[in-house]
């Protein structure tokens, strides 16, 4: 038998035990992580999270990996100096390789260990994964952009004959020229890398290099952000296509073909790697085994058949009678339904992965539309604000279960990756509450806020429990809209819950600050969205105390909630979330990239642009 498993009985030391140990994280959405038996101590934590996910439940963790969280040790790792060198002159390499340290563990390749110190206590939880990504936000829209006092004659959006400006009134008037340059290179730049990093990491959720092997990823991405930056250049110059500038929309639009090109790059390589055309290496008679060739009787691979067909071609004694004959008998031999093409599994399911994505960045556009209409037709009363939250409500939930059943969540999808299905929930979820936090600044009196919290806790704490019932679960298996257990549909409404906790408070967190920042700092009149000094109609104290008690009330409900769910049906949301993380460390970078992403989209489509 050929060495196709390298394995030496009764012993972990062949060369495919040595590739795992217990900090490594488990391979994600194609391949199911292996836990290894190790030395470690376990903390009251990890134990408690071990025996969750050890004691079945029929929860996704079973399989994947969870036993991994209960064997992880809390032990600080090992510096590896020699106890003899001077402790003052190493104290600053110390410091230097220990942040190096955790940064590589936390953000570029997440180690299980670093991060369930993490998240395994509430202070540190909220830290990196609410106050962190709105604190960038907040950041990102506070720096001072270069702006330049309107001069008499420019065409701005006080002018209503203007022909570049036609813009909704509700994003409030031009005020200043902003600098162009620093606009594009600072803060559209910081906007577009940001976009770069949430792509990749969810390509490192899917287990796959979006970037050439040739090229790396450094050379890659930076070829891409300097299109990014160098395309709308000649459009500012150019002053019959100058007015594109002016559009927020425009700008969003650009951003999406920049994140569509990793998408690209990668389906390109798939096409040039053959992988849409099956094996490309001949199989081994164990290989066979798993392979239509073992029925069909063939060995060769496709490219290995078309070579031997050129070389049938090119000689003198080749006859087609004969040819078709063999051709005619292996056709006899292959049933009917393997006749067809063969499309491998792993293809097909990267173009559904591509599917997805696509669909995830079709809801930037939408979402600008969105607020477009919105803004055109202020002011509103209480029936209208509620018909456009809810209506978006509808399309944001369509959007999410379109994407949520083209990934999966168990393997045998059309994708097939629970932590996937995770990002993509939580990109949904967020994607829905920034844009209700912009709305609030065009709120007009207490009443509007009081409807909408009190539709949003109500259907919040009284919905969730009923669809999380056994009676709920047996109804949609009878109409045929899911297949999983009760266990593991329980498990996906739970996460729910707590993705919606971290998106409703990382939102309402980055709203508040920036309404601050924007309100009183230097680029008041860059956002004029917030300056709230046109009239008595919107007010800065009413939005800001009102969307302040509006947070509060939604921490109550989500505490109640989370109280109803533990007193039912004995299982701790918080604890889940948890154990989410520790399992699938490379949850925590992508959840952080795509926050500040969606919060930045948030920001950026209120911003008015006037150039110098």
């Amino acid at each position: 038998m050929p060495d196709f498993f390298p394995f030496i009985p009764g012993t972990e030391t062949s060369r495919t035990a040595r590739q795992h140990h217990a900090d490594a994280s488990p391979l994600l959405g194609r391949f199911r992580a292996v836990p290894r038996q190790g030395r470690a101590r376990r903390s009251s934590g990890g134990s408690q999270l071990g025996l969750l996910a050890s004691g079945g439940r029929g929860s996704v963790h079973v399989g994947y990996g969870a036993l991994i969280t209960a064997g992880l040790g809390d032990d600080a790792d090992e510096d590896g100096y020699d106890s003899d060198e001077d402790e003052d002159e190493l104290w600053t390499s110390r410091v230097c390789r220990k942040f190096g340290r955790q940064v590589q563990d936390l953000w570029v390749a997440p180690k299980q260990s670093a991060v369930k110190r993490v998240v395994e206590s509430w202070w540190s939880r909220w830290g990196v994964l609410v106050f962190l990504p709105a604190a960038l936000a907040v950041a990102w829209c506070a720096i001072p952009i270069p702006k330049y006092q309107l001069r008499e004659g420019d065409p701005d959006s006080t002018n209503p004959e203007s022909p570049i400006d036609h813009r909704a009134p509700g994003h409030g008037s031009a005020r200043v020229q902003v600098n162009f340059w620093f606009f594009l290179f600072v803060y559209y730049g910081f906007y577009n890398v940001t976009a770069l990093i949430w792509i990749t990491k969810v390509f490192n959720l899917y287990s796959l290099n979006w970037w050439p092997s040739t090229l790396g990823f450094p050379l890659t991405v930076s070829l891409i952000a300097i299109i990014s930056i160098a395309a709308p250049i000649p459009v500012y110059m150019v002053p019959e296509l100058k007015w594109l500038t002016i559009h927020n929309t425009a700008w969003i639009s650009w951003t999406f073909i920049i994140m569509a090109m990793p998408v690209a790059i990668a389906f390109c390589i798939m096409m040039m790697h053959e992988r849409h055309l099956g094996l490309r290496h001949s199989l081994s008679e164990t290989q066979r085994i798993f392979t239509s060739s073992w029925w069909t009787g063939e060995t060769e691979t496709l490219s290995s058949r078309n070579t031997r067909r050129r070389n049938g071609l090119n000689n003198s004694s080749f006859d087609l009678n004969a040819s078709l004959q063999i051709s005619s008998d292996a056709q006899n031999r292959v049933p009917a339904f393997m006749r067809g093409r063969w499309l491998p599994a792993s293809f097909v399911r990267f173009v559904w992965f591509c599917l997805a994505l696509t669909v995830g960045l079709l809801a930037y556009l939408i979402g600008e539309a969105y607020a477009e209409i919105y803004l055109r037709t202020l002011p509103h009363n209480n029936l209208e604000t509620i018909i456009y939250v809810y209506s978006w409500v509808v399309t944001v939930h369509l959007l999410d279960a379109l994407t949520g059943w083209i990934l999966g969540v168990s393997e045998g999808e059309r994708v097939g990756s629970y932590p996937l299905s995770w990002i993509f929930k939580l990109y949904f979820m967020l994607t829905y509450q920034t844009y209700v936090r912009a709305l609030y600044a065009r709120l007009r009196s207490p009443s509007q806020f009081i409807m909408l919290q009190i539709l949003s806790s109500s259907s919040l704490i009284i919905l969730t429990p009923i669809t999380m019932t056994a009676t709920y679960h047996r109804i949609l298996c009878f109409l045929g809209l899911t297949a999983q257990s009760y266990a593991a549909y329980q498990k996906l409404r739970i996460r729910d819950v707590f993705i919606r906790f971290l998106a409703e408070n990382v939102s309402m967190l980055a709203f508040l600050g920036s309404i601050l920042v924007l309100h009183f700092g230097a680029n008041k009149h860059v956002y004029p969205y917030f300056a709230f000094d046109d009239g008595e109609e919107y007010d800065f104290g009413l939005t800001f105390y009102a969307s302040s008690i509006t947070w509060a009330c939604e921490l109550t409900a989500t505490l109640v909630l989370r109280g109803l769910i533990k007193w039912c049906f004995g299982v701790n949301a918080g604890i889940e979330g948890k154990l989410d993380f520790t399992v699938w460390p490379e949850l925590l970078p992508t959840s952080v990239a795509v926050m500040l992403h969606v919060l930045q989209n948030m920001l950026f489509s209120i911003i008015r642009l006037h150039f110098h």
